[in-house]
């Protein structure tokens, strides 16, 4: 039997996904005087106070106003007043490459095709400050598997939707767009890899990679692309768009390891938003037990 709290929660989860769909974009943050949004954390709530390890979920007001998205500004407590006025209805992921049953979704079709689930997870941001995340979302594995992956399929790359005239970051010159990453395969297919839809029990926020962003909490916060438009099996390893910017500083794999610096400050501790002190910063962000096999005679501290 479903626990009445899950169930209600899944209520309103899709209750609020409808609503999306019909225009209600969610859009800036809950921030002071007109870049605020009424009521977004309000009765935000999320099944867990905490995750697996007792770690305490970062405050909701946290999480949709500081935000790393290029696309919109360089300045994170500006990027959710930059993306109040984008939405994101409607809105297609097509999904195709080197698979047998290639094809598009709507975001609608999606949440009916996928059941939404709640992960609480950590996520490391590469610039050495970290948050605890509720996400709402599904396996990114269930997808995959419903498109037949073909033989030759060896890496999975997204790419970001493309949008100057609305995303003002993208025509400056900072980074090249679209925003383009990738995983292995078996990186994609793990349990821990989700296509996130929602936070704290509501559908995401634009500054938050709205309506649909991966998430892999094990490598730091770029692997994590935000407002997917397509998904793509291929034979070889894609270029993405930091390896591509700064190839002297993070290649393929971003995992979060302590070992190895930013050329420019040191890994081996992090601020958690909402606390004074630094922690230590874990190997693979502390989902070691879960990934650590995937990368198995690998050097880590050259494979990054």
């Amino acid at each position: 039997m479903t626990p009445e709290r899950l169930y209600l929660s899944r209520r309103r989860f899709l209750a609020a996904g409808v609503a999306a769909a019909a225009g209600a974009a969610v859009t800036a943050a809950c921030r002071p005087a007109a870049t605020e949004q009424p009521g977004f954390c309000t009765g935000a709530r999320a099944l867990a106070d905490s995750d697996e390890t007792g770690a305490s979920l970062t405050a909701c007001e946290s999480i949709i106003s500081y935000n790393n998205y290029y696309e919109f500004s360089l300045d994170k407590e500006d990027v959710a007043q930059q993306a109040g006025a984008f939405s994101t209805s409607p809105w297609t992921v097509t999904v195709g490459g080197l698979v047998g049953k290639a094809r598009t979704f709507t975001v609608e079709e999606l949440l009916a095709a996928y059941p939404q689930e709640e992960r609480i997870y950590r996520m490391r941001c590469v610039e050495a400050w970290s948050m605890v995340v509720p996400w709402t979302g599904f396996g990114l594995a269930s997808l995959l598997a419903d498109v037949a992956p073909l033989p030759t399929a060896r890496f999975v790359r997204f790419e970001s939707v493309y949008d100057p005239d609305r995303m003002p970051g993208q025509k400056a010159n900072v980074i090249d767009f679209p925003y383009v990453e990738g995983l292995r395969l078996d990186e994609a297919r793990h349990d821990l890899t989700i296509l996130a839809t929602g936070l704290y029990g509501k559908p995401l926020p634009v500054q938050d990679g709205a309506p649909i962003r991966l998430v892999v909490p094990w490598k730091y916060g770029f692997k994590s692309i935000k407002a997917i438009v397509k998904i793509e099996l291929v034979e070889e390893m894609p270029v993405s768009t930091w390896t591509k910017q700064s190839p002297g500083e993070y290649g393929f794999y971003a995992n979060v390891n302590p070992q190895v610096d930013h050329p420019r400050w040191s890994q081996a501790s992090e601020r958690r938003i909402g606390e004074l002190q630094r922690r230590p910063t874990l190997l693979f962000n502390g989902y070691g037990d879960r990934v650590a096999g995937l990368y198995a005679g690998m050097d880590l501290g050259k494979d990054y």
